[in-house]
């Protein structure tokens, strides 16, 4: 069976190569020229552990290659996957011109016989939408909608080992060959979910608006914990035991980032407008996870006595999370960018160097390690959860801060540790005693 990906993104660079690692042929397409001729290189254009190794293997292995040929690679192809983005528009709607324009590109050519799916984020009724604008262009094939269930920092595995695989189909044809291309998960008894298209779509956007949701709830329990002088960490471990609840997506911070939360609340709520269904919850956590923000640049400055003017702060990690070079919608960009409004000097390490994380900010110092970057810091902040800070030698660190104030955004480090340690400690979710 041959694979086409269109889109070489997280999703579907990640997808193709994983596709290809079950055994398949595939050929991952981009209208980004400069991106597949790195891409033929073995160059991986994200920070994804673990994926430049199955890369290169299935290169070599001549299962895998990369073209900017769209109607080229989809005119003998079995099935193909629309992986593009679907990024927010200025009113919260989900901006589908990159699936249409690529849809557009694959008629002129496609297979008859192949079977159109659909994986990009797209609102309930979008795959529909494409059936008939093929069938405008006279075109019938079939189509089915295939959300992603990938966390960044953690892709292969979610894709090699996922919790269940959503397939919207409308057709015994589309289930046939789904069925094959997802049989490599039969081993491990992976759940393969059969629905309408308009479920699998809506699958997508629930699972990430209630992820979003339980991030936001969290938060607002350690506002209450900081108030009350209860722990947040324990609060979480106790509402984490029971079943029902689960341990993730409970650890409070500084609100959720990255390319998925934020737009898909955003189009969730947008287009249950256009259904006439007011979403409340969701509106909520949009609007408490957009001030989250701002709450966190203000305890910086309560801790610092009201004012950062002149205060020299080391930042350590940038992304929005571990274990990626992702910086859209990172909450360390509005804070950042608001320490330095109120006069701080900033530096700042991420252990991603992310290309990206450099374009985001402007007058800042860049760290080559942990520790360097905290040379003379008056204050130390973490903003992300990277493994590497969570075993810092903080004696070490110590002498090398010219006051010893650390404020941990990710709560990563227990009270007692830090302060023996000769640091004052401010956290999230609990009591912060000078």
């Amino acid at each position: 069976m041959k694979i086409t990906v269109i889109g070489t993104g997280y999703v579907g660079l990640v997808s193709g190569v994983c596709f290809s690692e079950f055994g398949f042929n595939v050929t991952c397409v981009d209208n980004n020229l400069s991106k597949i001729e790195s891409l033929r290189k073995g160059i991986v254009p994200i920070y994804e552990p673990g994926l430049d190794v199955l890369m290169s293997k299935n290169i070599s292995a001549g299962r895998l290659e990369f073209s900017s040929n769209t109607q080229e690679a989809v005119k003998d192809t079995d099935i193909i996957f629309i992986a593009v983005g679907t990024p927010s528009q200025t009113d919260g709607s989900a901006d589908l011109s990159y699936v249409f324009s690529a849809i557009e590109e694959l008629s002129k050519s496609v297979n008859k016989d192949a079977v159109l799916v659909i994986k990009s984020t797209v609102p309930v009724g979008t795959t529909k939408s494409v059936k008939r604008f093929l069938l405008d262009r006279g075109i019938d094939i079939d189509v089915a909608f295939n959300p992603e269930f990938l966390k960044e920092g953690a892709a292969v595995d979610d894709f090699m080992h996922p919790d269940r695989v959503i397939l919207g189909i409308e057709s015994e044809k589309a289930k046939k060959v789904l069925s094959q291309v997802y049989r490599p998960l039969y081993v491990f008894n992976v759940p393969i979910v059969f629905t309408s298209l308009e479920t699998a779509e809506l699958s997508k956007y629930a699972s990430n608006a209630f992820l979003a949701m339980k991030v936001t709830f969290i938060n607002e329990i350690a506002n209450l914990c900081e108030a009350c002088n209860a722990d947040v960490n324990d609060v979480a471990l106790a509402m984490g035991l029971d079943k029902r609840i689960g341990d993730k997506f409970l650890q409070a911070g500084p609100g959720y980032g990255g390319s998925c939360f934020p737009k898909d609340t955003s189009a969730l709520s947008d287009f249950a407008k256009r259904f006439g269904v007011s979403m409340p919850l969701v509106e909520e956590t949009i609007r408490s996870n957009n001030a989250r923000r701002q709450k966190m640049v203000e305890k910086i400055l309560r801790v610092c006595h009201g004012t950062v003017e002149n205060k020299k702060i080391s930042i350590l990690g940038v992304t929005f999370k571990a274990n990626t070079d992702d910086m859209r919608d990172s909450p360390s960009i509005e804070i950042i960018k608001a320490l330095q409004k109120y006069g701080a000097k900033i530096t700042i390490y991420d252990p991603s160097f992310s290309d990206q994380a450099k374009k985001a900010f402007e007058n800042v110092s860049w760290g080559q390690n942990a520790y360097d970057s905290c040379n003379d810091a008056d204050v130390v902040i973490i903003l992300t959860d990277w493994t590497e800070f969570r075993a810092m030698n903080l004696k070490e660190l110590r002498k090398r801060v010219g006051r010893p104030l650390l404020i941990d955004l990710r709560n990563i480090y227990n009270e007692k540790e830090v302060e023996s340690s000769g640091f004052i400690y401010c956290s999230v979710g609990r009591a912060f005693n000078e």
